[in-house]
């Protein structure tokens, strides 16, 4: 009789001399009894495969993950257009911002959202992406977590499933949500197909997982959340980040829900503001760039909003 059967056997006759009742001969030990019977001889666990252990690489990313053809819209994805123009710089400013946290404290993960709908948040978030991918060696990862009203995927140009929401809810890997483009050093998770219960599905923990395994892969990780006012995800969302960016569009957004939104944050979170969509001509750039109706003004500091 092997060890195994001989341990099994054991427990299982433990387990109902503990109940007041004789295990009869030859009976089948419980799956409850398992765990006690494999500690008992861990020599006969198989170990871990070396796939298994060495999955999240750089190699099985380049190979795993879809290469689609995009078709961003240029008007509102500026780097695809050029690389000099109007709210160009503004956005490498705002990199350069970020780096200079970077060297204080842990950053890696930004979530980028806003107090309201229609504030520019998806903007500032694909815009940023693509500015960081312009320094050379960096890989970023772009994520729309905003499973409620998905944007993304319509600027970038490309498909909108399997995204973030099959993956929520267990019907398709990390790399199976995951894409790239002909832009090599930017990759995106897209929304995926709408759902009922979307703050059910960020609050699950697939979500910190989907980070914690593919953030060795890549520099920078911009996620675009819901607005933070009239749902809970972006709150969700940011348990699982390093910082928060909050986007208030110019002289549209009422000073009192942007403090509402700010609230939701910690303030160790909250990287600080950016004002989107200021008008012509008040731009310090626009004497150099021209007008655009876009622009944007970096306000990264610890202070109110």
């Amino acid at each position: 009789m092997s060890r195994i059967h001989e341990a099994l056997k054991r427990a299982e006759q433990d387990r109902a001399a503990a109940q007041g009742v004789h295990a009869e001969s030859g009976q089948t030990a419980e799956v409850a009894a398992v765990p006690a019977a494999i500690t008992a001889v861990p020599s006969q666990l198989p170990a871990p495969s070396t796939a298994q252990l060495n999955q999240f690489t750089e190699e099985t990313l380049m190979v795993r993950c879809v290469r689609r053809n995009w078709s961003p819209d240029v008007k509102t994805m500026l780097f695809y257009q050029s690389e000099q123009g109007p709210g160009r710089e503004e956005f490498r400013t705002l990199r350069s911002r970020l780096c200079q946290m970077r060297e204080k404290q842990p950053l890696k993960t930004v979530l980028v959202t806003s107090s309201l709908p229609k504030e520019g948040k998806s903007f500032v978030a694909a815009n940023l992406a693509q500015a960081m991918v312009r320094q050379q060696g960096r890989r970023v990862l772009l994520i729309d977590a905003d499973l409620r009203a998905a944007r993304l995927h319509l600027a970038l140009g490309t498909g909108l499933t399997p995204g973030l929401s099959e993956y929520l809810q267990g019907e398709a890997d990390e790399f199976g949500v995951m894409q790239r483009s002909a832009m090599e050093s930017l990759f995106f998770v897209p929304a995926g197909r709408s759902s009922s219960n979307p703050a059910e599905l960020i609050a699950n923990g697939r979500l910190k997982v989907l980070l914690s395994r593919v953030e060795s892969l890549f520099d920078w990780i911009i996620i675009d959340s819901p607005p933070a006012v009239p749902v809970s995800d972006a709150g969700l969302i940011a348990n699982h980040c390093d910082g928060v960016l909050m986007v208030v569009r110019s002289s549209a957004t009422p000073s009192d829900l942007a403090r509402k939104a700010r609230s939701e944050f910690d303030d160790k979170l909250l990287l600080g503001v950016v004002l989107n969509g200021i008008k012509r001509g008040r731009s310090v750039y626009s004497q150099y760039y021209g007008a655009y109706d876009r622009p944007v003004e970096k306000k990264l500091h610890r202070g109110r909003a």
